[in-house]
């Protein structure tokens, strides 16, 4: 009796982990280009975007009246030679879009800059915005020896299905829905 169950279940989980594969291989994953690290008078400034963000399913729930967020990780390591790398700089921000129905226009609210808020009328200006940052102050130069070696990591969280009341850590096959970069580094020597 429980030997045409199991292969029924079986089959059921090699039918079910075939067709996440061929989805996820249609799909391009969203990734960071044109990341750049400079400086301005007091600062390490970071500039970059994400490309390949955009997925029908997440349109349509902002069109919904559910916002799109994005969640930015940053971190700043000193790299020292036969000693563990010190971390410098570790932080988080989120990048929230809306869709307001009745002015039919976006918002952006950006939290590596206070929470200010941005309006767009198209969904492609507001999706450009979405995805840059654009001069993010990382940490003061003052922090920084000269002639040392750092490593700038970064990786951002497009999408992140959870389950109410915890589930998601009883069904852990659920983290396969997630959309996010992988972690982008760029070592540089001040």
């Amino acid at each position: 009796m429980f030997r045409p169950l199991f292969r029924i279940i079986l089959l059921l989980l090699l039918t079910l982990f075939t067709g996440i594969g061929v989805q996820a291989e249609s799909t391009p994953k969203a990734q960071f280009k044109d990341i750049t690290i400079t400086t301005s008078k007091t600062h390490l400034l970071l500039f970059g975007t994400i490309t390949n963000s955009h997925r029908t399913e997440l349109e349509q729930a902002l069109h919904s009246g559910i916002p799109m967020q994005f969640t930015f990780f940053i971190e700043l390591l000193r790299i020292r030679e036969n000693w563990p790398d010190e971390e410098l700089v570790s932080m988080e921000f989120n990048h929230t879009l809306k869709y307001d129905t009745l002015k039919e226009e976006y918002q952006l609210e950006q939290g590596e800059q206070k929470n200010r808020k941005f309006t767009y009328k198209s969904l492609d200006e507001a999706m450009r915005a979405m995805n840059d940052i654009n001069g993010l102050r990382v940490i003061r130069l003052s922090k920084l020896s000269p002639d040392n070696s750092y490593e700038l990591r970064i990786k951002a969280e497009l999408f992140k299905k959870t389950l109410p009341m915890n589930l998601h850590y009883l069904i852990p096959f659920i983290s396969m829905w997630d959309l996010e970069t992988d972690w982008f580094t760029i070592e540089f020597t001040y």
